[in-house]
């Protein structure tokens, strides 16, 4: 092969496994490019290649992208590069993480996958002779057929996000976030019940306050939507949604919106590159704990939503960002719009940047109460206050030189 140095080896037999050792400075260079990989392991485990610290000194680039699935499993695409001599062998392989998988099972299938997609690379090298494929066939018939499920692919799944308790002389500070989600996902329907509870107290006492000052948060809620699949590029769906969130002024909300989905790309290169475009029509109806400032207790409203999403993973870098507006039809001025983005990209090899940043144009806070916020609610967080706008955003630069290799695994400490 034009421009990859002769491979040297050893092998090492062991019943049906083959330890492939190669010369450090002649085995292809490889960079793996994954967020939820154990690097370590991966690199202790496939040896007949040498692991590079960026995708610009790599011969194989594999660019694994990640989509979490209902009840916390994950769908991963692995996407194998050529670079250099073996540049034109690109392809894709796809696996499913299921949602009861243990972190060794998990991290074993990520790297047998890994496995299987160099090896196809390998056999172009004289390494090709070293390497065997193996069926394991359990003599059962119709293990490769559709199978009957007794749940009809609905996964159930409770959990407990935060319990956190913080405390000081004179400050405490208790979190809980837990709940429920119900989803069934096939090719054609995508359906969620989620119920949702957040809890919070925080307690402070000073030389000032003659007993401690108290702020307690409820915010609990349930969401739900079924979502069809019209095409390749559309999708149409219906939402629901209850909450109560004391910090808002919000005793019940409810609200159902039917809305529709286009996508430029087909969805099923959704976890490398998505730009899709969405619209619902909602009626909610409001109550609140307190008389607002435009005199309501209850009211029922309209309101639309648009967004225009980008999501575009790329072994150069990654954008995700977004365009989100919505407005209120009895009062075109009550409006709220939302920039958000963050983008990183490796300028060259070893330098990366990233930009994040959010933007908010604010003009829809019906549900603030009459009055002044006092200081103490406002530092025990126990009003929403007025604004017309927010912004957050962060620059992060890196810059990585030195030995090209990343072959060495040392855990100590």
């Amino acid at each position: 092969m034009t421009g990859l140095p002769e491979l040297h080896a050893q092998v090492r037999e062991q019943d049906s496994v083959s330890q492939v050792i190669i010369a450090p400075d002649l085995a292809p260079f490889v960079y793996v490019d994954c967020r939820r990989c154990d690097y370590n392991f991966i690199r202790t485990e496939i040896t007949f290649v040498n692991y590079v610290r960026d995708p610009e000194l790599a011969d194989i680039h594999v660019f694994v992208s990640d989509e979490p699935t209902p009840g916390g499993g994950w769908e991963y695409q692995f996407s194998f590069i050529g670079r250099r001599a073996f540049a034109g062998t690109d392809y894709t392989l796809k696996h499913h993480i299921d949602h009861n998988a243990t972190f060794e099972e998990a991290r074993i299938a990520l790297k047998t996958y890994l496995k299987m997609g160099l090896a196809s690379f390998m056999l172009q090298t004289p390494l090709g002779i070293r390497f065997s494929i193996d069926y394991i066939d359990t003599g059962e018939e119709g293990t490769l057929q559709d199978v009957h499920d007794p749940w009809d692919y609905w996964i159930f799944q409770a959990y407990v996000g935060r319990v956190e308790l913080e405390k000081e002389s004179n400050k405490s500070e208790f979190e809980s976030r837990w709940g429920f989600f119900a989803d069934r996902v096939n090719d054609e329907w995508k359906f969620r019940i989620r119920p949702y509870f957040n809890f919070g107290r925080l307690k402070i006492q000073t030389s000032e306050l003659e007993k401690p000052a108290t702020s307690t948060e409820r915010r609990h809620g349930l969401e739900t939507h079924a979502i069809k699949s019209l095409s390749d590029h559309w999708s149409l769906g219906l939402f629901g949604r209850y909450q109560t969130d004391n910090r808002q002024n919000i005793k019940h909300q409810t609200m159902i919106s039917p809305g529709i989905e286009y996508s430029i790309f087909p969805y099923d290169l959704a976890t490398r590159k998505s730009i899709t475009f969405t619209y619902r029509l909602g009626y909610g109806y409001y109550d609140y704990y307190e008389e607002t400032i435009y005199n309501k207790t209850e009211e029922s409203l309209l309101n639309h939503n648009f967004q225009a999403m980008v999501n575009i993973r790329q072994p150069w870098g990654n954008i995700e960002t977004g365009l989100v507006g919505s407005q209120y039809l009895h009062d075109m001025s009550r409006s709220r719009l939302e920039f958000l983005g963050s983008t990183s990209f490796r300028l060259f090899e070893g330098l990366s940047v990233r930009f994040q940043a959010e933007y908010n144009v604010i003009r829809d806070q019906l549900s603030l109460p009459k009055g002044e916020a006092s200081l103490e609610e406002v530092l025990l967080r126990q009003r929403e206050l007025a604004t017309d706008y927010s912004f957050s955003g962060s620059v992060a630069i890196t810059y990585t030189f030195g030995s090209k290799f990343a072959n060495i695994v040392n855990t100590r400490f």
